[in-house]
């Protein structure tokens, strides 16, 4: 979810979003309109693109009117501002207006930063809006977004709606609501899978669970549809290293309870259970097999070879010979 600044009054004079991810920038402007118009029913809001704002815009639109009206002035993609214009923002910052709440959507980065730090100084309230490119990220937001509803979810379910959908926040966000509506009491593994069973087949993570499994068939299946679907294969040899290693750091471990080993390796406990289910077939040199295959895999999708798709499917059928190598001999089938 978004995060904020200690000035957390959504009527603030200036709010500042910063960040990537739309979702949570469009969740920034709605709530400063959504207090501006709790505050007063007739508030002005002025949505423009960066374009739109040229040079004496802003003092246009923040002029003092005769009915002292409340206004909102959404700029977005500030960090695309003219000189001049940028001029006038920083001018405006110096002094902002009152009843007036100015919300500048910038990227972040270093195009356009002397605006986000003139705005900072003046101590605007802050958004951030971070785009969520690690799967804990995503994790962490879906569980966020279910503690916002007041409902409650499972740690499983929770893992198994962001490996359905993905990394668009919005379905994910869609998808909580639909629950949510649906369903009545905790919602577990079970009643995601059924409503989106069909989603699962072009998670990254399905790829790998299917591989570590030994289910060379199914795993080949998911790779190919989560490659028709857009699926990076960087997140592909990603969600495989982490299946290997978990297989690898749990056949290793102590004995003791999930609780226990949950704490020492790091892991929810949810996911003990998972990975001690997926480990039968594996041996201390299978995991080594399996390790440098995803290594030769992940060489290949980032340059090192002419065929990323070929690389990935080598690498899935290697994990799923690994996985089924106790009983078969020692590198057999390699």
């Amino acid at each position: 979810m978004a995060r904020k600044t200690a000035n957390d009054d959504p009527l603030a004079p200036v709010t500042l979003a910063v960040g990537q991810e739309d979702l949570l920038l469009d969740r920034a402007v709605r709530e400063v309109v959504a207090a501006a118009r709790a505050s007063d029913a007739d508030t002005d809001v002025r949505d423009l693109t960066s374009d739109q704002l040229q040079p004496g815009t802003l003092a246009e639109l923040t002029s003092p009117s005769l009915f002292a009206e409340r206004k909102v002035v959404i700029v977005r993609n500030a960090q695309d501002l003219s000189a001049d214009t940028i001029k006038d923002v920083k001018a405006y910052l110096g002094a902002p207006a009152e009843e007036i709440t100015l919300v500048l959507l910038h990227a972040g980065g270093v195009k356009g930063k002397g605006l986000l730090d003139a705005a900072r100084k003046v101590g605007a309230r802050e958004v951030a809006c971070p785009k969520m490119t690690k799967p804990a990220d995503r994790l962490a937001f879906v569980r966020g977004e279910f503690r916002a509803t007041g409902r409650s979810a499972t740690p499983e379910a929770c893992q198994a709606l962001v490996d359905s959908i993905g990394s668009d926040l919005r379905e994910l966000a869609s998808a909580v609501t639909q629950l949510v509506a649906d369903i009545e009491g905790t919602i577990d593994e079970a009643v995601v899978g059924r409503y989106y069973t069909g989603r699962a087949e072009a998670s990254s993570f399905t790829v790998a669970d299917r591989a570590v499994e030994g289910r060379a068939a199914e795993a080949l299946e998911a790779l190919r549809w989560s490659l028709s679907t857009g699926v990076a294969p960087v997140l592909i040899t990603s969600a495989l290293a982490q299946g290997v290693r978990a297989i690898g750091k749990l056949s290793s471990a102590r004995g003791g309870r999930p609780a226990d080993l949950a704490r020492e390796l790091g892991m929810p406990p949810w996911k003990i259970d998972r990975v001690r289910q997926q480990m039968r077939g594996w041996t201390p040199d299978a995991v080594s097999v399996a390790l440098r295959a995803v290594a030769e895999a992940d060489a290949g999708v980032k340059g090192g070879g002419d065929d990323p798709e070929y690389a990935l499917e080598k690498a899935v059928v290697a994990i799923a010979r690994a996985a089924r190598s106790r009983g078969q001999g020692q590198g057999q089938g390699y």
